[in-house]
């Protein structure tokens, strides 16, 4: 992912990739300052959330951990919101308890091109 911010923007620039089948090209405005990011809640058919772990996921010996930003941004339907992003190969997810190492073949890990979360209370920061 390239990472370009002229004038407080965030460009997400993901093609399809080993981590994540879908490709993001986007231009967010920047509110603040990035932050690194350790976990983020999800809430896909949960209406509780569940917590996982975040990285960055670069496409370096064909897919490597690298660390996963934050920083708010404008949204054009809530006002504000937060980007979460990470290397040029996306974000990579798992459940907060599980000790495996970050891995392309861990059936409970998911790739992503990037993440927009509504609230700071479901970012845990690094």
């Amino acid at each position: 992912m390239e990472l370009i911010r002229p004038s407080g923007y965030t460009h997400v620039e993901v093609e399809a990739n080993d981590n994540t089948p879908m490709m993001a090209q986007q231009v967010y405005k920047n509110l603040g300052l990035p932050f690194r990011v350790a976990a983020v809640r999800i809430f896909e058919g949960d209406p509780d959330g569940q917590l996982f772990a975040i990285a960055g996921w670069s496409s370096a010996d064909g897919g490597t951990p690298v660390p996963a930003y934050a920083v708010q941004i404008e949204d054009s339907s809530a006002g504000a919101a937060y980007l979460v992003y990470g290397g040029d190969w996306g974000v990579r997810l798992r459940p907060v308890d599980s000790d495996a190492p970050w891995s392309l073949d861990d059936p409970e890990q998911s790739g992503e091109t990037h993440l927009v979360l509504s609230t700071i209370e479901d970012i845990t920061p690094a």
